[in-house]
């Protein structure tokens, strides 16, 4: 029988597992192109979403440039500049180098 409470929990902690994989580089954002007017950066020099959690929709760059914001997964497979050091995409190419950490 299909336990939902079980599944539930086992998502949680993928998404978890996922998210942690970010090394808020800012990459995906535009950072080292035209970034999104809520992308900022914390005392420690990385980058958040000032509005992570409402942030899929149609938003806006500091250069004016709309776009649509939307899952990383749905935009692995497009290059940005300085991609190459997405931990997300890495993490596709060698899933072995996460078990080495």
């Amino acid at each position: 029988m299909f336990d939902n409470a079980y599944y539930q929990e086992y998502r949680r902690k993928k998404e978890e597992e996922w998210e942690a994989l970010c090394k808020r580089c800012g990459g995906c954002c535009g950072i080292f192109e035209d970034p999104c007017k809520h992308l900022k950066k914390d005392d420690n020099g990385k980058y958040f979403c000032e509005i992570y959690n409402d942030r899929f929709g149609v938003r806006e760059s500091v250069g004016g440039k709309k776009f649509k914001c939307v899952h990383i997964s749905q935009i692995l497979n497009r290059n940005w500049f300085n991609d190459r050091t997405c931990a997300y995409k890495i993490n596709l190419k060698m899933p072995w180098l996460k078990s080495l950490k």
